[in-house]
């Protein structure tokens, strides 16, 4: 038993040798009501008060003094498993930290498990050297920060990411890469390429791809094709590697808690001390004693959050990447916001190049990334509710608006990105890079969002319209589980006009007029009979639509990436509007802001980056 005088701290939490107090176990009393006052304490316990009653009195007091009762604590505290929260956790707990490690979802993996596992990570890595690939941290910084690059829409890549953040991604590039392999994930055995590649760099092949081995997808619910299982491209071959490296190194990986918000030691000052969350109805409060990871992937699926920076994204851009399996909700970007962090990098946000938005790839469905079918043993498939149709020749078919008006040439396609080789002859920082570039526009999504003239934000839906011909063309079946039907994303009619009166979704601001579509159709079949569509120059209009029964198909443009986030610095610690850091705050991946690589490779870069900072930071005092 220890004496009075023996008990040095002010609190029960603070101390951390004792056992017990007064023939009182204290490690029997919940951390949460370890805040009794050393008299308070040796007083109760001396009058025979026990552990249970302990606790309720630690837990009313922390209450009445506006302190944060905690049910969980650890060093550090990850918010979202995916490709930044992995990384991150695991280098916390390899620099000495105790790691928790939450996710919204009922498993791992956010948006990265269900992506392609295309990683663009160089500037010297060990495959790069192999194959015989030149490239240094200091090409990647220069490639990823010149101002000389500019897509044919006049679009500049990478004229306004944030050099500070740039440079840190670039010298921890190469060493990312060779982590990962460290950790368990595979790599398709061959050069490094442009597969995947978003705005990566000019000067060298640097993607990398993720073999998804026999993993089950989350898309299927099964494994690939063995005879692809080391030669495809999964993010399933990312996270499942890194979330067992994760578990074996200790990491407490919590499903199922959603966070809810940040806790400061005051509203707009001081650290960051842990963070409110909610699982299964219940409030849990977890401490950090070194600081909070925020790694929660975006906010793509915010539908006001994401206007912030294009006001035409509304709700029926309903079909985000990514999901239905998770979303982004821009639940870390509020909760940093809510106590004083900064918003960076919006150009990227709204420039159009690169994936920020890409062309419906399915029709028919909700959920139409071109790059992800989901399919009925898929363990979310009654979420997603159809596998979609793949257009494989945009002559088969006309899109049209809500009011039923074709809008632009069909077989146009999205904005363009820089990748390697995409200018030729290129030297860094040249304006002949920018000179010699032919302008196109790449307007098909602009014109997709432009809407019909009332004033009224966002384009409202794209139909896809073709007939029973086309079907046997595209050799389509257009029944579920391929097309959405009960939800109201797939329609049929034996006429033109009964079709418009078919189409009611709850995205549809009005009924599409009978005599608008069948005036659209009837147009267009004009184009055919001449060979010239005098709209809007699609290439020798090749089929008319006539031969019943007609089709609808959900083909409104799919919102992908996140660009633009909460300001970081090189250390990802969060800074807030007055350009000081917010102490214990640190984000990664698409949270974070001042960056428009595509993809992987920011997320894992940026995790590992978090995770060393975070563990290494001085202990909340």
């Amino acid at each position: 038993m220890l004496a009075d005088r023996e008990i040095e701290s002010e609190s029960l939490g603070k101390h951390k040798s004792r056992t017990a107090i007064r023939g009182v176990d204290v490690k029997r009393i919940p951390k949460h009501a370890r805040n009794l006052s050393r008299r308070d304490f040796v007083k109760a316990a001396s009058a025979g008060v026990g552990v249970a009653a302990l606790t309720r009195l630690g837990t009313q007091k922390a209450a009445a003094q506006g302190l944060p009762v905690w049910d969980k604590e650890a060093d550090v505290v990850v918010v979202g498993a995916g490709a930044s929260g992995l990384p991150a956790a695991i280098e916390a707990t390899e620099h000495g930290a105790s790691v928790i490690l939450i996710d919204a979802n009922f498993d791992v993996g956010g948006h990265a498990i269900v992506s392609g596992g295309n990683i663009a990570l160089g500037g010297g890595t060990s495959r790069q050297k192999k194959y015989g690939v030149e490239d240094s941290p200091d090409i990647v910084f220069r490639d990823l920060t010149d101002w000389s690059v500019v897509e044919p829409n006049g679009f500049p890549d990478y004229r306004y990411n944030d050099k500070e953040v740039i440079r840190a991604f670039a010298d921890n590039s190469a060493p990312t890469y060779e982590w990962l392999v460290a950790h368990g994930v595979i790599f398709v055995e061959k050069a490094p390429d442009m597969g995947g590649g978003i705005s990566v760099g000019n000067s060298a092949p640097r993607e990398n791809h993720a073999a998804p081995m026999a993993w089950p997808q989350v898309q299927t619910g099964r494994p690939v094709d063995p005879a692809l299982a080391a030669t495809g491209s999964s993010g399933v071959g990312l996270i499942r590697p890194l979330e067992a490296a994760a578990r074996k190194a200790g990491v407490q990986i919590f499903v199922k808690h959603r966070m809810l918000s940040l806790i400061r030691q005051e509203p707009s000052s001081g650290r960051v001390v842990g963070i409110k969350a909610i699982n299964d109805g219940r409030t849990v409060n977890i401490r950090a004693r070194k600081g909070v990871i925020l790694a929660t992937g975006g906010s793509s699926s915010n539908v006001n959050f994401r206007r912030i920076f294009d006001t035409r994204l509304t709700e029926e851009y309903d079909g985000v990447a990514g999901e239905p399996y998770s979303a982004q909700d821009a639940s870390g970007e509020l909760a940093a916001l809510a106590i004083g962090a900064s918003l960076w990098g919006a150009y990227n946000g709204a420039g159009e190049f690169g994936l920020r938005l890409s062309k419906a790839g399915r029709i028919g469905c909700q959920y139409g990334y071109e790059a992800l079918e989901w399919q009925p043993g898929s363990p979310v498939f009654h979420l997603a509710r159809a596998r979609g149709l793949t257009v494989r020749d945009y002559q088969n078919l006309i899109l049209v608006n809500q009011a039923g008006l074709r809008f632009y040439d069909e077989t146009q396609g999205e904005y363009t990105a820089n990748n390697y080789d995409s200018i030729q002859d290129y030297t860094q920082g040249s304006y002949l890079n920018a000179a010699n570039i032919k302008y196109r526009p790449a307007n098909f999504l602009d014109a997709a969002l432009a809407g019909t003239g009332d004033a009224v934000n966002g384009g409202g839906p794209i139909w896809a319209i073709f007939d029973a011909d086309a079907v046997k063309r595209e050799r389509w079946t257009v029944e579920p589980p391929f097309v959405d039907i009960a939800e109201g994303y797939f329609f049929s009619s034996s006429t033109i006009a009964g079709l418009a009166s078919a189409i009611v979704n709850k995205h549809q601001r009005k009924p599409i007029p009978r005599s608008a579509l069948e005036r659209t159709v009837s147009r267009y079949n004009s184009f055919v009979d001449d060979g010239n569509d005098r709209d809007f120059g699609k290439p020798a209009p090749q089929h008319k639509i006539e031969a019943p029964p007609f089709y609808a198909a959900w083909a409104t443009p799919v919102v992908h990436d996140t660009r633009a986030g909460l300001r970081i610095n090189a250390k990802c610690q969060v800074v807030d509007l007055s350009g000081n850091v917010i102490r214990g705050l640190y984000c990664g991946g698409e949270s974070a802001g001042g960056f428009s690589l595509h993809g992987l490779a920011r997320c894992t870069v940026q995790g590992r980056i978090a995770g060393k900072n975070a563990a290494t930071e001085p202990p909340k005092a």
